[in-house]
């Protein structure tokens, strides 16, 4: 199974950075794992509606060249799953032929509509707010957890 996380913006944090790199070694055992980092639109400090409308729209162009297979954007209306739920959705999307996916994790406004329509499923990793970099690490750490419970791994207890 490929799986791309696709996102708007980088890490900047070497803390976050040293905690995504663990993941990403050791998602690599139970998939092929890809990281497409795309440029943030740059704003003023208070941009107006029109100009963040403007940012998403120029984002999403790049986010939808970006992507592979079926597109799963993270945003806080979407689906909340319990970690074995989501183990579920894996295996269902492998079962199925669905062999990529692509994790869009937008910029600090979120993700334009249009990537959102686009979308396979739309998913929430809770209610709460995150900044996207930690996002980022905590998604990689649940599809891990993901891929332990679907082969009873000890991981996940």
């Amino acid at each position: 199974m490929q799986i791309q996380l696709v996102t708007v913006g980088t890490l900047k944090e070497k803390w976050l950075r040293e905690a995504f790199a663990e993941y990403e070694k050791r998602l690599g055992r139970y998939c092929k794992f890809s990281v497409t980092e795309l440029s943030e639109s740059r704003l003023p400090e208070s941009p107006s509606e029109a100009e963040i409308a403007a940012a998403l729209l120029t984002e999403s162009k790049a986010v939808m060249q970006a992507c592979k297979g079926k597109i799963i954007a993270m945003c806080i209306e979407g689906k909340q799953l319990s970690s074995e739920e989501f183990a579920g959705y894996l295996d269902r999307a492998a079962v199925s032929g669905d062999s990529a996916l692509s994790f869009v994790i937008g910029s600090s406004f979120g993700l334009h509509d249009s990537v959102k329509d686009a979308a396979a499923m739309r998913f929430s990793m809770s209610r709460m707010t995150f900044t996207h970099q930690l996002a980022r690490v905590l998604l990689a750490e649940q599809l891990y957890r993901a891929f332990q419970i679907s082969t009873g791994g000890k991981y996940h207890k």
